[in-house]
């Protein structure tokens, strides 16, 4: 493993959740759509089930991209100031039956927030081990989703939006119709 469990996941969350306010239109369009993503990403503690809790989660989004945009001055001014902002304190605990990891907000705090300093405190595990590389935007030609990469080689390209099978099959068509000219 290269990071810590709770590390791995809060990176992918915030890609995730960074992902829902694409190009291809809104991905939380409604409550019910943030509580699929809430469960899909493993996230405990409060969760409101309302149109503000959904608003605060969607105006999380930009700041969060800004990320994988970056530069590495500019991205440790975007943790810090996630972390200060949101009065992070980080502490180990365990619940639900997963091993001690950080949590730097109660979990009672809004959901928002707490997304936001998971995230954060997981960028800025990449910041001090010096992979904010694997911060990435898709490959393809046709999409501007992020991802995280966590592969041991650093191999990964594709988001998870079908964009490696999309760009496969167009390999292939380009090799046959070659073959066939």
């Amino acid at each position: 493993m290269l990071f810590a469990h709770d590390t791995e996941c809060s990176l992918t969350a915030a890609a995730a959740l960074v992902n829902t306010g694409g190009s291809d239109g809104e991905g939380l369009p409604d409550v019910a759509a943030l509580d699929e993503f809430y469960v899909a990403h493993a996230y405990t503690g409060r969760h409101e089930h309302t149109e503000a809790e959904l608003a605060s989660v969607r105006a999380l989004r930009p700041r969060l991209r800004r990320l994988w945009d970056a530069d590495i001055d500019e991205v440790v001014r975007i943790v810090n100031g996630l972390l200060r902002e949101n009065d992070a304190l980080p502490q180990l605990i365990t619940h639900d039956d997963e091993p001690y990891h950080f949590h730097a907000v109660p979990r009672d705090a809004p959901l928002a927030i707490r997304m936001a300093v998971e995230a954060a405190m997981a960028v800025a595990d990449l910041v001090r081990n010096g992979e904010t590389s694997r911060l990435r935007t898709c490959a393809h030609p046709d999409c501007d989703n992020v991802l995280v990469d966590l592969s041991k080689n650093r191999s990964r390209r594709f988001c998870e939006a079908g964009c490696g099978n999309r760009a496969a099959v167009t390999a292939y068509r380009a090799r046959k119709a070659a073959s066939r000219g």
